[in-house]
């Protein structure tokens, strides 16, 4: 995981030259690999000669571990007899790791409940943070240090080590488990987080007490989410630790968290100005404000110094655990910048009873084994400031006094003795657990029970590492911290994690504070817990910052994607008429049910508008008032009509028919008001009914006083005497009775196959619903007005072949000129009523029967009235007679 100083390929290279040196190292001449079967004996070909630490015991774990920072040897050196490796800049906190494997084996041994009759040792070994050199001690472990190791005759035996605790680094990790995977010797690593070593088809007995980088990205995730962070830059490390996160973070960000990266930068190994500046150039000029960084403290270093040059401020930080406790940056120079910044830690664990046990290390003053405790000696050497003489070989010569060995550890301030918190160490503590509970479960097996063939069980004499990786799958134990520890089917153990925050003091102190941890229950998930109010921002307002590359669509607005741009960066769209949302961040909008309308803000549907000729708007009332007064004038009429029915101008051309028509135009008035008003069932089937019959009606009566008018004419002329036995009153009232009967019949007709209904028409507006009566049928509908029409056409011509008739008869003129009224209102009632819509369809056809009813009636009866109300001296038989004569004999 870190520190790895190599990228992917060299790491590759290096690990298949590793491979091939395994088979090298020794040559067995009785093992079923690559052994002889004609010797009991495995001669070793050559040894490495590393820092170290051993204890001896009846069954041995092995341990990686970085001791050392640097490495004098960069390349890898895989002759026979390689010379021990020159290492330097000492790291505390690597030989604490170790000790703390020392001590939980030593605890173990003293705990009767836990392997009893078994003793446990180690032999832990300094990889110099070199893929080179942790491989071959990878390889001493496995192959061991013995010349000659003696088997029996079936080639089998107890191996060096049983299991190995390491390595620190993923990509080292990778290399070494491939290896030991062909072999199947267990491998629990204690920092090793890449998810690439989940494959348990390449990492066969690859486990692990960190969880995964997987795990890791989906906690940022979530704490990315929690805040609201959508619009992020992430930077990282070119190796399998890095380049494994982001490949995580580009696949999980979007569908898990809901964002997206502003950028992705590669992290240069070393000190590369050029790139740096480049670098964090992007930072400046991008939106984002969250940065995530996923690399190691000594990229962060490099980074940071061009940070500080170009003075970028406001950014939050993101840290991953290889960072995010990292004392190095915690200066008075970097904390204005990295005040506030969120990491991701491994789980802080108790370990009672270890700063005791490493208050008991002393040197060997002896240097009985140059290389066998040799660790011990460096420590005292880099904490004390003295040296040995002389010193080993490898060893880079300290200046100083000569170390005495009565040297005291507590009089010295050391980070090796701050167990205050402690998180590698927990987890190597766990590692050894693990391997202990998996060898004590497999020598607890009951003969003729086991799980191998035969159900055999293993054997203390005759112990196999794949035999012991059966038990490491099926490991389940508490520790005394309370946690516990399994591992999955990818040999990930269960995953937890702390969260930290970086608190930059008033006085210029700081520190890092636990604020929360993320979690992966069997039954809830993964779960986020965070206390907010301890979290330091380092903003001026104290606030989480908002770092979005769009800001959030309110409702009634839905995302448009900008072209080219990541899915986070868009427009927000108002929501057409007829859609809503009414939720934040709307990918669509979504259309309102018929009878509802969007609201004006867009946000929630509202019932539409409904729309029908109403008796309480202005037209309503205006078209109402009409038909009353036309009915309120028909009636006046009537009553000056039978008051004066006696007169000669009552009396002529049949009264009855007169009567008749006043009735029927009073109807028509009156029908009108059906149209008027919210459609009902009854009113639609009525109002069409209504007017047609009143129209029908009201233009037979006319069209019978034009042919009684032109049959009086032809009576009296010569001979014409016998047409009006044609036009008594009994056949006046039976023509029109039959011409009405017609109507009345078609209406029955109409009525009975496709009723009109009331419908609810959306097609006008769309934010409206217009109330009206669809026709049912429009066949129906077209022979009703025909019918009316023919009448009405056959009147106007009748009366028109009849206006030069005498004065005596001058009512055909009159009907001539009320009908022309009619069909003129009712020709132009046609377009106006096809091309107006909703309401304004029965407007315009209550005007058309008010219209042709008021034509009607004053052409008709205007005169009369006059005649009887303002000249009476006219409405006499010898005035009308008188006149008629004069102007026919001229």
């Amino acid at each position: 995981m870190h520190n790895v100083v190599m990228n992917q390929s060299k790491v590759m290279r290096v690990f298949l030259d590793s491979s091939f040196l395994s088979l090298m190292l020794f040559t067995c001449f009785s093992s079923a690999v690559s052994y002889s079967l004609y010797s009991s004996s495995c001669q070793l070909q050559g040894q490495f000669h590393l820092n170290g630490m051993h204890k001896t015991g009846d069954v041995i774990l092995g341990g990686l571990f970085q001791i050392h920072f640097f490495s004098a040897d960069p390349d890898v050196s895989f002759t026979l007899e390689p010379e021990q490796p020159t290492c330097y800049g000492f790291d505390v906190l690597g030989l604490r790791q170790a000790q703390t494997m020392a001590f939980a084996i030593d605890e173990i041994n003293r705990n009767s409940n836990l392997l009893p009759n078994v003793t446990l040792g180690y032999s832990l070994y300094d990889n110099c943070l070199q893929l080179g050199i942790g491989f071959r001690a990878a390889l001493t472990l496995v192959s061991g240090q013995e010349k000659q190791l003696t088997l029996e005759e079936n080639c089998v035996g107890t191996p060096p080590v049983l299991g190995i605790v390491g390595d620190s680094s993923s990509s080292s990790t990778v290399a070494i488990s491939t290896v030991l995977g062909l072999y199947r010797v267990p491998l629990v690593s204690y920092f090793a987080t890449c998810s690439c070593l989940s494959d348990r088809q390449k990492f066969p007995s690859f486990f692990r007490t960190i969880p995964s980088d997987a795990f890791q990205v989906n906690a940022m995730i979530q704490i990315l989410k929690h805040f609201g962070w959508t619009w992020a830059g992430l930077l990282f490390s070119d190796d399998d630790y890095g380049v494994h996160a982001a490949r995580s973070f580009h696949s999980d960000l979007g569908p898990a968290g809901g964002g997206c990266l502003a950028y992705t930068e590669i992290l240069p190994w070393g000190d590369d100005p050029a790139e740096l500046r480049r670098i964090v150039d992007v930072m400046r000029k991008s939106t984002a404000r969250v940065v995530i960084v996923f690399a190691h403290e000594s990229h962060m270093i490099n980074l940071m110094e061009e940070v500080v040059r170009q003075n970028v401020t406001g950014l939050q930080w993101m840290a991953s655990e290889a960072w995010s406790s990292a004392d190095v940056l915690q200066t008075p120079h970097l904390m204005p910048y990295l005040g506030g910044t969120l990491g991701i830690a491994i789980r802080r664990g108790e370990i009672p009873g270890l700063k005791d046990f490493m208050l008991q290390i002393r040197p060997d003053l002896h240097h009985n084994n140059t290389v066998g405790n040799s660790m011990v000696n460096q420590f005292w050497e880099h904490t004390f400031q003295c040296r040995f003489a002389p010193p080993p070989a490898g060893w880079v010569e300290v200046a100083g006094e000569l170390c005495t060995g009565q040297e005291v550890l507590e009089n010295v301030e050391t980070d090796f003795l701050d167990v205050s918190d402690l998180r590698s160490e927990y987890n190597v503590y766990k590692a050894v657990y693990t391997l202990a509970y998996a060898l004590d479960d497999m020598l607890q097996c009951e003969p003729g029970r086991g799980p191998f063939s035969n159900n055999t069980c293993a054997h203390l004499q005759r112990l196999e590492p794949w035999q012991l990786m059966y038990y490491l799958e099926k490991v389940n134990f508490t520790t005394t911290f309370g946690d516990q520890v399994s591992f999955d089917e990818n040999g990930d153990t269960i995953p937890i994690y702390d969260i930290m925050n970086w608190v930059w003091l008033p006085d210029g102190r700081n520190q890092v504070q636990r604020v929360g941890e993320v979690k992966r229950s069997t039954f809830k998930g993964e779960e986020l817990t965070l206390d907010e109010d301890k979290i330091f921002w380092n903003f001026k307002s104290k606030q989480p910052p908002r770092s979005v590359c769009s800001e959030s669509c309110p409702p009634g607005t839905r995302m448009a994607r900008k072209k080219g741009e990541p899915e986070c960066c868009f427009d927000c769209v108002p929501c057409s008429e007829g859609k809503i949302s009414n939720t934040t961040d709307s990918m669509e909008c979504t259309s309102c049910p018929e009878d509802f309308w969007s609201s004006p803000q867009r946000d929630h549907c509202v019932p539409k508008k409904t729309e029908f000729l109403s008796y309480h708007e202005p037209l309503g009332i205006c078209l109402t008032t009409t038909s009353l007064l036309g009915t309120f004038i028909c009636v006046v009429v009537l009553g000056i009509f039978i008051h004066h029915q006696s007169t000669p101008i009552v009396r002529a051309n049949n009264s009855e028919l007169s009567f008749l028509l006043l009735v029927s135009l009073k109807l028509c008035f009156l029908c009108s008001l059906l149209f008027i008003g919210r459609p009902r069932p009854w009113t639609c089937q009525l109002r069409h009914a209504a007017f047609g019959i009143s129209f029908v009606l009201c233009v037979s009566c006319i069209l019978v006083k034009t042919m009684v008018v032109l049959a009086v004419f032809r009576a009296s002329k010569p001979g014409g005497e016998s047409s009006l036995k044609w036009f008594g009153a009994v056949q006046q009232r039976g023509t029109v009775l039959v011409l009405t009967s017609v109507q009345a019949a078609i209406c029955t007709a109409w009525l009975v196959s496709a009723s009109p209904v009331p419908h609810k028409n959306t097609q006008y507006h769309s934010d409206k619903i217009v109330y009206e009566c669809a026709v049912g049928s429009t066949v129906g509908f077209a022979v009703l007005l025909g019918y009316i029409g023919l009448l009405a056409v056959l009147s106007c011509l009748l009366a028109f072949l009849a206006r030069n008739l005498p004065d005596s008869f001058n009512e055909a003129k009159l009907i001539t000129f009320s009908m022309l009224i009619f069909c003129a209102v009712w020709v132009a009632f046609v377009p106006a009523y096809i091309n107006s819509p909703g309401k304004y369809a029965d407007a315009v056809e209550v005007f058309a029967i008010l219209a042709s009813s008021f034509g009607l009636l004053v052409a008709l009866f205007g005169p009369k009235c006059y005649i009887i109300l303002f000249r009476p001296e006219r409405n006499t038989k010898k005035a009308i007679m008188g006149r008629g004569t004069t102007k026919f004999q001229s």
